[in-house]
């Protein structure tokens, strides 16, 4: 087998099909979509193409489970567009998930999601020797039924028995679930998720005061190298190197054309550092860096940059003060 290189993006991918209206009607009423437009949406997506454009000499994989319809076939598309390779995804005769954005223009957004072909994704569907990558990251736990319910116990197993490096990512959600997330930390070299979600998986209230204590919670449940948390004024990363914090860049609020998408460009930008060996301090860098581009964008993938021209952007912005 030849040397493994890059990293694979396993797990939520869907198509985002958002429905621009002038008002949201009342039960029995009509209201006029004004607007349609596709965009792909979930970690697979969102991660892989982030690292792509942050590195595009990066060997980036996508791995998920997909339907044999046009909402799979746009998925491949957009993804091998962007430099990502789709060999990963597999078909099925389940539709590809999705979810119905309905959006206020200028005001508030209301979301229907189907769990689809992603629902049905399990260890089953990964061949890792066929993969044949350095490090495979699976998010979102929590949204995944077959990851949530064994097999991502099963696929962590299997990957660190080829002796690929993991990582894993959550959804937030206001729940006891997070208990099912607790058997697969021993299988997890590095938790990369936010405060809200550390908090909860440790069982901590997530204050800034606590981070340290959460993070040390977390690494003594079994994670085998880093916990990385991260929220809107800081980063933090605890390892067998210490803890380490670093505050989160200042940007005016001018410059933020929407949020979505900046968890997952702050866990691409993590990945990569991790990938070269980085420091912890510049992991954290480099992840920060990649969160704010992603906020100059309305969508999830628009804002990203080559690793050049985001440390270019970065270069006059303060951070937040960390006290």
């Amino acid at each position: 087998m030849s040397e493994r290189t890059g990293i694979a993006i396993a797990g939520t991918i869907l198509v985002d099909q958002i429905n621009e209206i002038s008002a949201y009607p009342n039960a029995g009423e009509l209201t006029q979509i004004r607007k349609v437009s596709k965009a792909v949406g979930g970690c697979v997506p969102n991660v892989a193409i982030d690292l792509a454009r942050i590195d595009p000499t990066l060997n980036v994989k996508a791995v998920g489970k997909i339907g044999n319809d046009d909402s799979g076939a746009f998925l491949q598309k957009v993804l091998r567009e962007n430099g990502v390779n789709t060999d990963g995804l597999v078909t099925s005769e389940i539709p590809t998930s999705f979810t119905q954005v309905m959006s206020i223009i200028g005001g508030q957004r209301t979301f229907f999601t189907y769990a689809g072909a992603c629902a049905d994704f399990g260890a089953d569907d990964v061949d890792v020797d066929t993969l044949n990558v350095k490090m495979l990251h699976i998010g979102y736990f929590l949204l995944l039924d077959k990851i949530d319910n064994g097999d991502g116990i099963k696929l962590l197993k299997k990957a660190t028995d080829a002796g690929i490096k993991t990582s894993i990512d959550l959804v937030s959600e206001n729940s006891d679930r997070y208990s099912m997330i607790l058997p697969c930390l021993p299988y997890t070299d590095n938790l990369i998720i936010n405060e809200l979600e550390a908090g909860q998986l440790a069982g901590i209230e997530p204050k800034c005061e606590n981070l340290r204590a959460i993070a040390e919670k977390l690494k003594s449940l079994g994670v085998r190298e880093r916990v990385i948390i991260h929220m809107k004024d800081r980063g933090v990363c605890l390892s067998d190197d210490g803890y380490t914090v670093l505050g989160a860049y200042d940007v005016p609020r001018e410059w933020i054309k929407g949020t979505t998408g900046a968890g997952d460009a702050f866990c691409a930008g993590a990945l990569l550092g991790i990938y070269r060996g980085m420091t912890d301090e510049e992991i954290l860098d480099l992840a920060s860096a990649s969160a704010i581009a992603a906020l100059s964008a309305p969508d999830a993938i628009s804002g990203m940059r080559s690793e050049r021209e985001l440390y270019e952007l970065c270069k006059n912005v303060k951070r937040y003060e960390i006290c």
